[in-house]
């Protein structure tokens, strides 16, 4: 009997602990701006920023990490100038075309085919129609062409700028170079 007189005891206390709890109050915090940090907007002008330059804004003449420009413009007589003047800088030795195979079957064989024949997934499936093979006569591709083609797209075709960095577009360069030599065979 005296254990459950302890027993209820314990409870009492407890439930009148419980019911001295506020929850349209909150507890005391310990260092407060841990938790709740100082918002910013990230364009606004802010006094470390000097001449009121809002943030996130690249220097003039800046060029992200990474980065390589591309000195040929977007255009029908870069695409040219491109085609006459442009060379795969990678050796014959630093050509890898296991890599440059992966790479074009992930991001150019959907379309122009394994093969470069034009015969891709979408092609068969009509979903995209007047993709040429590259042992076409009229096309005419060489290496410069091919890269301006990844670099900048091509009528229904996109860049692949953003998805292929510089050597893994020559790398591509190359496989297709290949592919189109093995088709005129």
């Amino acid at each position: 009997m005296k254990s459950l007189i302890k027993i209820l005891g314990i409870i009492m206390v407890l439930i009148s602990f419980a019911s001295c709890k506020k929850n349209s109050a909150p507890n005391y915090q310990f260092f407060p701006q841990m938790y709740e940090s100082v918002g910013y907007e990230a364009y606004g002008s802010y006094e470390v920023f000097p001449n009121e330059q809002a943030a996130l804004i690249p220097a003039a003449g800046s060029i992200p990490r990474g980065y390589v420009p591309f000195e040929i413009e977007n255009s029908t007589e870069g695409y040219e100038l491109a085609k006459t003047t442009l060379k795969n800088p990678l050796s014959e030795e630093q050509v890898d075309l296991e890599l440059a195979k992966e790479l074009y079957v992930i991001y150019c064989g959907i379309c122009h085919g394994n093969k470069g024949d034009g015969q891709g997934n979408l092609v068969k499936r009509e979903k995209i129609l007047g993709i040429p093979s590259y042992a076409d006569a009229g096309r005419a591709i060489n290496e410069g062409s091919t890269y301006h083609t990844i670099y900048y797209g091509k009528n229904a075709m996109g860049s692949y700028a953003n998805q292929l960095n510089e050597t893994e577009r020559w790398q591509v360069v190359a496989y297709v170079m290949k592919l189109k030599a093995d088709l005129e065979k």
